[in-house]
């Protein structure tokens, strides 16, 4: 996001100073008439030549205060930096404003699916809550954009940066002092890894290695709680997945950035003493989800009357998975955060070393308990679309897909009460509903994902 109209027209117009707000556009125009620039352009060019002038930077100026937000920051991006003004201070700094007794978070991705959902519910029961995204184009950005103005108007500011940007997190972490970072931002989708390998390394890897240096600086140290992923189990065959399983033979190069992050909070835990927790999602789907999934996809091209791909493994078998629903999982965040100790800091982590009590460190499945076979998965969306599927059964692409995911969540139940309580039935009924709504003709989405082809 941009700062103020304010900074942005002082930079335009130095002399000028800028346009204020508050009065008529008849009024505006008299100002920038009257302002020494124009008086010195007069002198030179004749005050036919001055009003000419003043009308452009005035046409400038006005069309520059009524772009969206997205609009503005592409104008602007060669102009100004996307940070650091005053009134971009301002928003950080009341939109981190807990009521009494909150929190204070930092939701990175707080644009993306999991991240615009817990945000908004953090910031409805009165926790301090400033977010940051990139609003890469890994699908098309509106949707991420959309999500944005809905949190926007609850109050929730979300910084346009990336978390590989250390000096825009130093900024942050000098102006509000988090108690807690939720760290969601990541590179997702398992087959689109194939065709870009580093961009999985930069956000995954980078960006939360990046992220954890800026936390240890700090003092205090807030808890870190992020998202890992199911697809860690990767080849591991026992199910339910449990967390104390296997993770050390992932199919996918996403899954072994994911277990890189895991391994990488284990480090800072143990040498800088962060409250490290990893909750591992198993396919998460609701409403303003990611064009990507499945789920998505498949609603898309059923509407369409285009096929849809189900893949079968070498047998013949068919895909399963723990289809986990978003207000589920926003709950799960919440537990994990709520029962997060503090960070105790490198210098008490050195003090306690083969000592019992060190750094909380945890690890936590937050599914559904409840695979449904692709098949049984694609009959319930035909139901709730009341159109039928073109079914198209093909072979699983070697990509990294693993056949199927189930979750054992007894240790979340145990530690914070995580008891998912959406069917699959009821929660594709409510993604529907959602996308029927927001895509449905005159809304001004309905041509948002044109052109747009998950890998």
């Amino acid at each position: 996001m941009v700062g103020s109209p304010t900074p942005v027209l002082a930079k335009l117009l130095p002399a000028a100073g800028g346009l204020k707000g508050g009065g008529s556009s008849g009024d505006e125009f008299e100002k920038l008439r009257s302002n020494s620039f124009v008086q010195r352009s007069a002198r030179t060019m004749g005050w036919l030549q001055a009003s000419c002038l003043s009308l452009f930077v005035f046409v400038m100026a006005v069309g520059i205060l009524t772009r969206s937000p997205p609009q503005m920051a592409g104008m602007l991006d060669a102009e100004l930096p996307t940070w650091g003004s005053a009134a971009w201070e301002h928003q950080v700094l009341l939109s981190a404003t807990p009521r009494a007794g909150g929190m204070v978070v930092l939701v990175t991705g707080a644009a993306g699916f999991v991240g615009s959902h817990t945000s908004l519910a953090l910031k409805e029961r009165g926790d301090g809550v400033v977010g940051i995204d990139n609003f890469n184009s890994y699908y098309p950005p509106a949707l991420k954009r959309a999500r944005q103005q809905r949190l926007e108007s609850k109050g929730v500011f979300i910084v346009d940066g990336d978390i590989n940007d250390a000096v825009l997190l130093a900024k942050l972490f000098e102006l509000v002092k988090f108690t807690h970072v939720l760290q969601l931002a990541a590179q997702a989708g398992v087959r689109y890894a194939v065709v870009n390998p580093l961009a999985y390394v930069h956000s995954n890897v980078a960006g939360f290695v990046t992220l954890l240096e800026q936390a240890k600086s700090v003092d205090p140290a807030p808890a870190i709680v992020y998202a890992s992923s199911s697809s860690v189990y990767g080849l591991n065959s026992k199910v339910p997945f449990s967390e104390d399983d296997r993770t050390d033979r992932p199919a996918s190069l996403y899954a072994a950035t994911k277990k890189a992050d895991e391994v990488l909070g284990h480090t800072y835990n143990h040498i800088y003493g962060l409250s490290i927790t990893a909750l591992r999602f198993f396919t998460v789907y609701g409403p303003w989800g990611r064009p990507d999934m499945a789920y998505f996809s498949f609603a898309r091209n059923i509407m369409a009357g285009k096929p849809i791909k189900i893949f079968r493994g070498p047998k013949g078998e068919e895909l399963a998975r723990d289809f986990t629903y978003i207000d589920d999982v926003v709950k799960g965040c919440l537990g994990a955060l709520d029962t997060a100790e503090p960070s105790i800091g490198a210098q008490q982590a050195q003090k306690r070393k083969g000592k019992k009590r060190r750094a909380q460190f945890r690890v936590f499945n937050l599914g559904n308990t409840q695979p449904v076979k692709v098949g049984e998965f694609v009959g319930i969306l035909e139901n709730q679309l009341q159109v039928k599927a073109i079914r198209k059964v093909i072979p699983m692409p070697s990509t990294g897909d693993v056949m199927f995911t189930h979750a054992n969540i007894t240790r979340a139940a145990r530690e914070f009460n995580y008891q998912p309580t959406t069917d699959l039935e009821t929660g594709l009924s409510k993604f529907v509903q959602w996308y029927k709504s927001y895509y449905r003709e005159g809304s001004g989405n309905e041509h948002s994902l044109d052109g747009y082809k998950p890998y």
